[in-house]
Parts: structure tokens; C-alpha cells; sequence
């Protein structure tokens, strides 16, 4: 990860706002940019708590979300990517921050390990609630033949995202039509953000193999 992240700090090229995802493969990548002899001069927006500490320890200069629309290029990591380059993201719960930075970028860098290339997807989708919807959203996935947890912590507590929301982990038997199932979930109340990414393919995504090679794939 070490050697993907000193090349993919690389699509900087001039870049002046910088939005940064979450994740271990992000924070290597920050950590790399540590190193920019520039990197006074450009203004980073993070989705997460735990990627503002990263970047603060590196002295990157923290931005706001009234750059967001001026982001230039956005560093992010995925759960899994189908063979259509679809996303599962949201396993580190930032899935909302996320989506709205790639929204908004003008390039899009994704980094992730080889075996979250998958043919088609095989993990549960986090979706973002609010926790006044938790019991009847529970119920209209349950209704829908899918199979719904809400995520907790090491204690039982429910993991509430920084945005104050609930998480609820879902598995669907299939999801043979990613983008209608993005849409069909985003639309029942109460629901804020779904971790499935259809709408913006990255421009560039890094394989991390086995090996500690990685491959690069462009569009």
C-alpha cells in the first residue's frame, strides 16, 4: 500500500482543493502527501474524524465544506467493486461525506486490495438513517426479502456516524441492478445515504495485489 500510495499522490498535478476519503488505505496515501514540498498550498476537505487527525499530523491545511464544489481530485478507498465498477462503500461509516465529496470532484482516485474486485457483489450494503426511521425502515427491508442489521460496537451500543445517524448493514439475496437498487433504497424515508456507488465511476482505480505490486486501471 505503502508504494500505491506514493504513485497515486502523483494525480495531484496541480491540484489546489483535494478531497480526502476514509479508510487505512487513505490515511497511507495522506501520509505520503506529508511529504509534498507544496502541500501549504493546497487545501484538503476529509469526510472523516479519523482522516482529519491523519492529515493534521501531516500538517496538511484543513478546508471546509464551502470548497467542496471547487475539488479537484478526491482520494477514497471501497469495500467492494463490481465488475462494472460499481462500489459498496460505508463500512467505516463516512459513506455520506463520501459520496457527496466524489459527487463533486472533477477527478475521482480509488484504492483498494485486489480481492475487493469482485465479479458481483457478496457484502451487505450500509445504508445511513435516521434514527427516528430505525424501526420502520427495519421493517420495509425485512418486507423487501432482504436482510437488515443495525451495526453496533464491541459493546452492543449502536455505532451512530458523525453526521449523528444510525447505520443498518443490509444483505440482499442479489443486486442484479445495482443503480435501480441505489435508487429503490435512497427513496424510502428516512434513509440518508446508501453505500452503493453507481452514478460516478472513478478515473483511475489502484488494484494492491498480493505480491506488493498494483495495477492501474483508467477510464
Amino acid at each position: 500500500m505503502q508504494k500505491l500510495a506514493k504513485d497515486a499522490v502523483k494525480q495531484l498535478k496541480g491540484a489546489k482543493v483535494v478531497g480526502l476519503g476514509s479508510g487505512s488505505t487513505v490515511a497511507n496515501i495522506v501520509r505520503e502527501m506529508a511529504k509534498l514540498p507544496n502541500k501549504r498550498l493546497i487545501e484538503f476537505i476529509p469526510t472523516s474524524l479519523q482522516i482529519k487527525l491523519e492529515a493534521e499530523k501531516s500538517a496538511l491545511h484543513m478546508s471546509d465544506e464551502s470548497r467542496v464544489p471547487d475539488i479537484d481530485i478526491v482520494f477514497d478507498g471501497a469495500d467492494q467493486i463490481d465488475a462494472k465498477f460499481n462500489m459498496i462503500k460505508g463500512g467505516g461509516g463516512a459513506l455520506l461525506r463520501e459520496k457527496i465529496l466524489i459527487s463533486a470532484a472533477k477527478k475521482v482516485v480509488i484504492a483498494a486490495d485486489s480481492s475487493k474486485f469482485v465479479q458481483s457483489f457478496s457484502r451487505s450494503v450500509p445504508l445511513e438513517v435516521h434514527p427516528i426511521a430505525r424501526i420502520a425502515v427495519l421493517k420495509k427491508l425485512t418486507e423487501m426479502g432482504a436482510r437488515p442489521v443495525l451495526r453496533t460496537l464491541d459493546r452492543g451500543y449502536p455505532f451512530i456516524t458523525e453526521n449523528g445517524n444510525i447505520m443498518i448493514d443490509t444483505t440482499f439475496s442479489s443486486i442484479p441492478d445495482p443503480k435501480k437498487k441505489e435508487i429503490e433504497l435512497k427513496c424510502m424515508a428516512g434513509v440518508i445515504e446508501v453505500g452503493l456507488f453507481t452514478t460516478r465511476r472513478a478515473d483511475i482505480y489502484y488494484k494492491a495485489k498480493s505480491d506488493g505490486t498494483f495495477e492501474t486501471i483508467t477510464f
